[in-house]
């Protein structure tokens, strides 16, 4: 686009909070430099008539364990993320946190070292890391390989806290069974996101970790204590604690519509929820099966399985979580909008919004189709 204009108009466009109508945008050499009324916006150059789709910042994916065939702990390197990143952009994320489940030691420490490379090397797209355990719960490990959970030592806290200062966005689930408050709230300080996931932690533990700093939940409703009529478990935390987000897996096969309605409505802010794709290695292919670890995971009717049928990941990108969210949960398309784009980038401290401003690039723009199924 170097030295060229082009605008889009003639659909609606969302400008990280708010979908409004009437509007086009106008890029010069890549960068957002008018946003306004169609009426008023210089239209001698290249136009782009929406049609109807939307225009809106793109995607931020906080938890994304693969893509492109591959997953993130086959190989954790500068050029795996390179293809994860570029497999989740035609899906309409521009900025993932690459997430390792839980793995050795070694591998822990490849990943952080490859996020950090990626980063240093400019790859689209990569804004962080996250690092699902090992510190979890073996009652509630999901697909997580029970063998390699453990508690968090000294030396994993000190890892982690070097991490931190080496990158934009660090988040650690954790489980208060392998993880003291001590360690939670020394994270915390270091500017870790903190989040609670894959724990049977009753509902005073889980508040108590969250006022030593924990910040958020791991798909929420899913691994985890339940809402329960004489114990709220963590879920019953996240909706009470104003202090907690969480993220969703919002593909109706992990958490009900119904289920997805009562908890909005219920949610205490100002945390919010947020959508995440939970995304494995089949995510921009016609895969149906992968390894994870050794483990065979099938694809089949949108749900990614281990042989003994626990979900494993979830075969899901943010426009159908979007769509299932406005249309199935009764979600208003703001909101579900700003749940996929403004409310995680401000979970790792990203900006997201189409202002001209802050000089938003071409390249971090995507168009939706209206019936929110294609990133074009």
């Amino acid at each position: 686009m170097t030295g060229s204009t082009i605008t889009y108009l003639g659909g609606p466009i969302f400008d990280g909070h708010t979908l409004r109508a009437g509007l086009a945008a106008r890029f010069w050499d890549g960068q957002l430099v008018e946003l306004g009324p169609e009426s008023e916006i210089n239209l001698d150059n290249s136009v782009v008539n929406l049609d109807g789709d939307f225009l809106s910042p793109g995607y931020v994916d906080l938890q994304v364990n693969g893509g492109d065939g591959i997953m993130f702990n086959d190989d954790p390197s500068v050029a795996t993320l390179r293809r994860i990143a570029a497999a989740h952009r035609r899906l309409g994320a521009t900025s993932i946190l690459p997430t390792l489940i839980t793995d050795t030691a070694e591998k822990t420490r490849a990943a952080i070292d490859a996020a950090v490379a990626a980063l240093a090397a400019g790859v689209p797209g990569i804004a962080g890391l996250h690092l699902e355990g090992p510190h979890l719960s073996i009652a509630r490990k999901g697909a997580h390989d029970a063998e390699l959970i453990r508690k968090m030592e000294t030396t994993d806290l000190e890892a982690l806290l070097a991490a931190a200062r080496k990158l934009p966005a660090l988040k650690v689930t954790v489980a208060p069974e392998n993880t003291s408050l001590e360690q939670v709230t020394a994270l915390s300080r270091a500017g870790v996101i903190v989040s609670l996931g894959h724990t049977d932690a009753g509902f005073e533990t889980c508040v108590a970790y969250a006022k030593a700093g924990a910040r958020c939940a791991t798909h929420l409703f899913n691994a985890m204590s339940q809402l329960g009529n004489r114990e709220p478990g963590l879920v019953g935390a996240v909706l009470a604690s104003g202090s907690l987000s969480a993220g969703l897996i919002a593909d109706a096969i992990h958490v009900h519509p119904e289920t997805m309605r009562a908890a909005w409505a219920a949610k205490t802010g100002p945390g919010s929820i947020f959508l995440v794709s939970d995304a494995m290695a089949v995510a921009g292919t016609d895969m149906t099966e992968f390894q994870l670890e050794g483990r065979a995971i099938r694809r089949k009717n949108g749900r990614l399985t281990l042989e003994d049928g626990t979900l494993a990941g979830a075969d899901l990108d943010l426009t159908t979580a979007i769509r299932t969210l406005s249309t199935r949960a009764g979600v208003d398309l703001e909101q579900a909008m700003r749940a996929a784009t403004s409310i995680p980038g401000a979970l790792i401290g990203k900006r997201v919004e189409l202002s001209t401003q802050h000089g938003v690039p071409l390249s971090d723009v995507i168009r939706i189709s209206a019936d929110l199924r294609v990133i074009k």
